[in-house]
């Protein structure tokens, strides 16, 4: 059976067993991408309904937390190291790439090590990595600072944004702006967490969950078991990259680094405990310390709906900027300028994502 036909099959399995009008989200920007990509939702039933959430780092990523990358990249000591993604993301006032372009010493890294390594080379820089992603990343930003420490590099630190994949699900759900039937929950993510933390999503709400691989077969199989499920339960698709204990080791290494600590999202607010800052004894190598700053109240661009795209009441091409002042070339809002951005996606797949 060619992928094509297995597609085919699994759409007619959906249309024949959903019932009634389904609301699902997926709060992984791979998934939002695979499924625009893929045309995914041409094959869905009419009653069924696919939206995106929080699931771009850098799009949840707060206006307030952006103007303090800026901050730093400004000080002249400071070597600002970071993931592409960020360079061309608006803050308040300005972006990284302008701030680049008018002198500031900012480079663009493929892995925190890269950002070690560059702290090792030039001794007389203090370079700053700008830590984003969820549980994903935060276990190798927290090796490559054990890594610089056991390397005695002392110009080496971290402003920890790092964020983590259950609170805002359980905040999506107190908000109720969007009856949801189920979750297409994070396949990376969850190869480091694992399915317990997502466990209270059927047992408090009574919604469900499926942890979902990323290719189209994988998308349309996890819906597939979404709408088979007699009572809410947390499953695996993604069986070949995930497990229900996650990956022990990276956790551990992620907790000896970092601590949970309320953190502000794009569209959500400061959700309790959904955030990552290093510990006390890493307080040599937190940025934020190291390097206090001054910053000006926050300013959201106007008319940018990107905070209800991420809570999944909007889609993008419901805003008036889409594709008219808000591009992948001119982007308004941080949702069209990640490559996991649910506007991104649209955006770039627009004709075949409907």
């Amino acid at each position: 059976m060619t992928q094509a036909d297995e597609l085919l099959r699994l759409a007619a399995d959906l249309r024949a067993e959903a019932r009634g009008d389904l609301t699902f989200m997926e709060v992984c920007g791979t998934h939002t991408m695979s499924i625009a990509r893929y045309g995914l939702r041409e094959l869905l039933p009419g009653g069924m309904r696919l939206i995106s959430g929080p699931g771009c780092p850098v799009c949840v990523t707060a206006m307030a937390d952006l103007d303090h990358v800026v901050a730093l990249a400004r000080l002249p000591e400071v070597t600002l190291a970071t993931f592409g993604d960020l360079i061309r993301v608006p803050a308040s006032r300005t972006t990284l790439a302008a701030e680049r372009a008018a002198g500031a010493d900012v480079r663009v890294v493929y892995s925190a090590r890269d950002a070690v390594q560059i702290a090792a080379d030039e001794p007389e820089r203090q370079v700053v990595f700008a830590g984003i992603g969820f549980e994903t990343t935060a276990p190798t930003i927290a090796a490559s600072l054990l890594e610089a420490r056991a390397r005695g590099l002392t110009n080496f630190s971290v402003l920890s944004m790092h964020k983590t994949m259950p609170p805002p699900l359980k905040a999506l759900l107190e908000l109720g702006e969007t009856p949801l039937g189920g979750f297409l929950l994070p396949g990376h993510v969850s190869v480091i967490t694992g399915t317990a933390c997502y466990e209270f999503l059927a047992r408090d709400y009574g919604v469900a969950g499926v942890v979902a691989g990323f290719e189209p077969h994988d998308i349309l199989r996890a819906l597939l078991r979404l709408v088979r499920q007699t009572r809410p339960a947390i499953e695996i698709e993604y069986g070949r990259a995930v497990r229900p204990e996650g990956n022990v080791v990276a956790r551990r290494l992620m907790e000896q680094v970092f601590e949970p600590s309320d953190a502000d999202w794009r569209g959500l607010g400061v959700i309790p405990d959904s955030g990552l800052v290093l510990r006390p004894e890493y307080a040599d190598a937190d940025a934020a310390v190291r390097f206090p700053v001054r910053l000006e109240p926050p300013l959201e661009p106007a008319g940018c709906r990107c905070g209800e795209v991420l809570r999944g009441v909007t889609d993008p091409v419901d805003c008036a900027l889409f594709g008219v002042r808000c591009t992948p070339e001119d982007p308004v809002g941080a949702c069209m300028v990640s490559s996991e951005g649910a506007c991104a996606a649209r955006y770039r797949y627009r004709g075949i994502d409907d």
